[in-house]
């Protein structure tokens, strides 16, 4: 049997927009330009730099950020309709350009947030559509939002039509976050066979039960080109696929299932954490790579175990994504971090002088105390060390 060739997944990435959407401070756009090249620097693909017709300030970092951006293509976002194509236009120019154009996929955004049929969505879609590319677009979109609570057939109506239309690329949204893996999956490779190559799928996920990043990468695995993705999963409600948590799936399992990416892993932190300056964001203590706590513990056992080898509790390496592992000490941990630290230090302690260390640093501990391994060294060090003589 023929081994299929690796297929490149295209990082799409849209932490201009969503980011906005979080409760924090607004973006001013020198924030986003700033931002849109840093974000270009880690070999993303494509970065949306908002959605032109909705304020001055998205219409001048959209300016801005096309102007800037040397090598990743610019992306803006528009309701299906003429001015808001046009506004896009102006802002981001055709060249190098991926327009999305909002199509509506379900029938309670239909009735509820738009008030029309279904076949009007569509005719204003192709519409929409078919203006963007007479003025040039270089990448027509009709995305798909609330793609997960849609009619299988008038989505099928509707893609069918928007490549017919000239749209060349389907980004598909879960958009309340209500779709499991195997639901994401069947659907986008439904949509696969009604657009097929060359026509780009992309999927656009949220994380309302926390499985952005397992329907991204469903959603990949059945067909898709390319993941819209945010830098630390911001965005609105529990926020968006993460890029690095599909960045770091995909180079820890994806010659497994055949999916790769080329993104920079070591650049994305220093990313987030200007992310996090920008709009005020706490940091997180037990996140996904990002988290403070990420590659750090306090459990003896775990302690154990990774000061003779990481590997023994460590699966994804804290280097690659510009982090470091951290060892914790609190209560819960053992007598072994004290026979590391006592080694690293030169000093030969019998078994009852080790319990009576564990018993000062350790044990009589307050419960919520917890320092960094660095601080215990030099407490035992300065508490230790040979008086001079």
């Amino acid at each position: 049997m023929t081994r299929k060739e690796p297929r490149r997944i295209e990082i799409f990435d849209t932490t201009l927009r969503d980011g906005e959407q979080a409760p924090a401070n607004a973006m001013s756009s020198q924030d986003k330009l700033d931002l849109a090249l840093r974000i270009e620097a880690l070999g993303v693909d494509v970065i949306e730099a908002g959605f032109p017709a909705s304020s001055s300030n998205d219409f001048d970092a959209t300016q801005a950020v096309s102007a800037a951006l040397s090598r990743a293509r610019v992306a803006t976002l528009s309701r299906a309709r003429r001015d808001d194509v046009e506004t896009a236009v102006q802002a981001a120019g055709g060249r190098n350009h991926v327009l999305q154009i909002m199509g509506t996929g379900s029938d309670i955004h239909l009735e509820h947030k738009l008030g029309i049929t279904r076949q009007q969505a569509i005719e204003d879609a192709v519409d929409a559509a078919r203006f963007a590319a007479s003025l040039g677009v270089e990448t027509v979109a009709v995305g798909i939002e609330d793609a997960t609570r849609g009619d299988l057939g008038y989505l099928q109506q509707l893609t069918e039509r928007a490549v017919e239309a000239g749209a060349r690329y389907i980004p598909v949204a879960d958009t309340s976050g209500c779709a499991s893996p195997a639901e994401f999956g069947d659907l986008i490779a439904r949509i696969r066979s009604w657009a097929p190559s060359p026509v780009r799928i992309g999927v656009h996920c949220h994380n309302d039960f926390g499985v952005a990043t397992a329907n991204a990468i469903a959603g990949l695995e059945a067909g898709a080109d390319d993941v819209q993705v945010t830098v630390g999963g911001i965005g609105e409600r529990a926020g968006n696929t993460a890029m690095e948590e599909v960045c770091a799936f995909l180079a820890y399992k994806g010659e497994r299932i055949g999916l790769y990416s080329t993104a920079d892993l070591a650049g994305i932190y220093s990313v987030y954490n200007r992310l996090r300056e920008i709009i005020r964001l706490e940091e997180p203590r037990n996140k996904a790579i990002f988290g403070k706590y990420a590659f750090g513990t306090a459990a003896g056992i775990h302690q154990a175990g990774m000061l003779r080898n990481p590997a023994t509790y460590e699966y994804v390496e804290p280097a690659r994504f510009g982090r470091e592992r951290s060892l914790l000490i609190s209560r819960h941990s053992g007598r072994a971090v004290l026979r590391h630290l006592l080694g690293e230090l030169g000093l030969e302690i019998d078994k009852a002088g080790l319990d009576e260390i564990y018993r000062r640093y350790i044990f009589e501990r307050a419960e919520s105390d917890c320092e960094d391994i660095s601080v215990l060294r030099e407490r035992l060090a300065a508490d230790l060390a040979p008086v001079p003589g």
